[in-house]
């Protein structure tokens, strides 16, 4: 089954590590061109150098902080200089602090609605004028706190939900552009910010990081974390020619995690 993306121009957002990181390079490995984005400069002029090894696609990179919307506007104008088009855009943001409600100050939440869903919201308004000439693919990068709150992630929780309904009004919109937008969820994926996450719940509950893990997988109907790679082979799929038909849909790559229907 052929992906047909070869020559294929996608913004990866975060892409200097996590899940980002992998997403960029399996898009790069099917012949994809691909602009990286993140505020480290360093880690991204590592991964360029990773995907250029690879001898597929071409590689570039912007530093940007996606809570400056001036950043954005200057990302999306590189990637159409550079590239001549965006075809793809993959929304993808760090996690917000843990905390509980009462633990939140007006800065906790204005930071994170900048980070988690306004960044989402300034990206896609700056890629629509390039994507109505060619149609496209979004994919918005979400949580599995989307079907199942996570206990100590109010922020997440919160803005995760405005996630899926941004997707689900804009997949309407911009339908008849051809232009699919889908949300995709991780659940226990072995990224920098699950270990973050780990390590925070194990100080809470006064017990190791390595108990924490074990008490998450057995929950895990797979027994096991995910790995960036699986993550970013569903998302290649989701926006590679093979998916015409659909979406407005929220996806979960939680290996049966969670047991909302």
């Amino acid at each position: 089954m052929e992906l047909h993306l070869e020559g294929k121009v996608a913004l990866v957002i975060a892409s200097s590590q996590g899940l980002g990181k992998a997403i960029a390079i399996q898009l790069a490995s099917e012949g994809a061109n691909v602009m990286l984005a993140s505020r480290d400069e360093k880690k991204l002029a590592d991964v360029q150098q990773e995907i250029k090894a690879m001898g597929k696609g071409q590689v570039s990179y912007l530093k940007t902080d996606i809570t400056n919307n001036e950043d954005i506007k200057a990302l999306v104008n590189e990637t159409v200089n550079t590239f001549g088009t965006v075809d793809i855009l993959i929304n993808n943001a760090g996690g917000p602090p843990s905390g509980t409600f009462e633990q939140m100050t007006d800065e906790h939440w204005q930071n994170a609605f900048e980070l988690n869903l306004l960044s989402y919201i300034r990206l896609i308004r700056e890629v629509l004028p390039t994507m109505k000439r060619n149609g496209g693919k979004i994919i918005n990068i979400a949580s599995s706190s989307i079907k199942q709150p996570i206990p100590g992630l109010i922020l997440s929780n919160t803005y995760r939900l405005g996630i899926v309904g941004l997707t689900k009004t804009l997949s309407t919109e911009l339908a008849p552009h051809n232009i699919l937008i889908n949300t995709v969820a991780p659940g226990r994926i072995a990224t920098d910010r699950v270990a973050y996450l780990d390590d925070v719940k194990a100080e809470r509950l006064g017990i190791s990081r390595e108990e924490v893990e074990a008490k998450a997988k057995a929950e895990i109907p797979l027994g096991r974390y995910g790995t960036p790679a699986e993550f970013a082979n569903f998302v290649t799929y989701m926006v590679s020619d093979i998916n015409t038909y659909m979406t407005g849909q929220s996806f979960l790559v939680d290996g049966g995690m969670i047991k909302s229907i």
